[in-house]
């Protein structure tokens, strides 16, 4: 396994000892057992360990990690933070903690007074401030760094604030109408930042489990962009949605059922603008789902993302498996190795 992690035993001496001092780690639970044969092999996790490295020498000296385009530091370091936890690294433990150290730091210095979560790049959107509202929590949770929790607080809070008549969020961090896509990212953060202990109105999430509900395609199984979309609905939004669903709690509602199903449907790679970012959300809710369909999506993409990995040295990355590469190398090898990495079971977000 990843650098930095101890033996079973150890772990049970540490829990056994944590539980008479202040709590630190809010860790994840094995695997299920019915996935135990769900590893990561040794081949694979080579590939895992070159991925972090080439990720390593990407970080700005100031800890971000950026887009094709040279903007939206904040998501993208949020993304990049993913996958080190994936990995089981946090700011404190593991051969990349002072990197990850220095990508929340930069994280953190992206949060506004009122809650906003943005750097000075360009980027003014709300896909932003979720991914890094889950980042945050993601450490918060597991590490219980003080200098996180006001900050995370005050992100929830605007999203809480920034929730419309229907349940749902758009671009822009103010009331006004909303997508799906934009919605359940929020509902994705609402649900780490309650995990890890943070105030979160129940009604909410409710109100925003219903929006998400609203824009399922019955027909297909899929979920549309907007409620009564007549574009129909897509890879990415689908996967989004039933992740979102499952971290509620809704695990075995028929939705994430079908949209599993949906998903199976439309797995390609190279003719999807969002390849990448859908399997971000895809494989995390096939886990979820377990058992044998978890078998087999990994047992899917595993393969081909191994068989797409490019390599430099001692360092392994990806070129986005997107239609139009809309996408750059950071954030695919971030998303990648995220996906990779699932079976090792650290991330709190991708365990019931």
């Amino acid at each position: 396994m990843i650098t930095g992690r101890i033996t079973s035993i150890v772990c049970v001496t540490l829990v056994i000892a944590m539980s008479m001092a202040t709590p630190r780690v809010v860790r994840a639970e094995l695997p299920p057992a019915a996935d135990d044969d769900v590893v990561v092999d040794a081949a694979t996790e080579s590939v895992i360990k070159g991925s972090l490295r080439y990720l390593a020498a990407k970080q700005a000296p100031t800890g971000y990690w950026t887009s094709r385009t040279n903007n939206h530091h904040a998501a993208i370091t949020a993304y990049v933070l993913m996958a080190y936890m994936a990995c089981g690294q946090l700011p404190n433990e593991g051969e990349f903690a002072k990197t990850v150290q220095k990508g929340t730091d930069f994280l953190l210095s992206c949060c506004r007074p009122d809650g906003y979560i943005a750097h000075s790049s360009g980027e003014s959107n709300m896909y932003g401030h979720g991914i890094a509202t889950i980042a945050l929590a993601e450490l918060y949770g597991q590490t219980r760094d003080p200098n996180i929790r006001p900050k995370l607080q005050r992100a929830v809070t605007l999203i809480v604030n920034c929730q419309n008549a229907e349940g749902g969020w758009r671009y822009q961090p103010r009331v006004a109408d909303a997508d799906v896509s934009v919605t359940v990212l929020q509902v994705v953060a609402l649900r780490a930042a309650k995990n890890c202990g943070l105030d979160v109105p129940q009604d909410t999430i409710d109100r925003a489990v219903k929006y998400v509900r609203s824009c399922c395609d019955r027909e297909t199984g899929g979920f549309r962009y907007i409620p009564r979309d007549m574009r129909g609905p897509g890879f990415a939004r689908t996967a989004a949605a039933i992740y979102s669903l499952q971290v509620c709690g809704l695990y075995d509602d028929p939705m994430v059922k079908n949209g599993s199903k949906f998903l199976f449907d439309r797995f390609r790679i190279r003719e999807s603008e969002w390849f990448t970012y859908g399997n971000f959300y895809a494989a995390p809710a096939q886990y979820m789902i377990g058992g044998e369909v978890w078998k087999k999506w990994y047992g899917r993409v595993k393969p081909t993302l191994i068989a797409n990995v490019k390599r430099s040295g001692e360092m392994y990355y990806w070129q986005p498996l997107d239609a139009d590469r809309g996408v750059n190398d950071i954030f695919a090898t971030a998303v990648y190795t995220t996906i990779l990495a699932i079976p090792y079971g650290y991330l709190p977000l991708y365990q019931r």
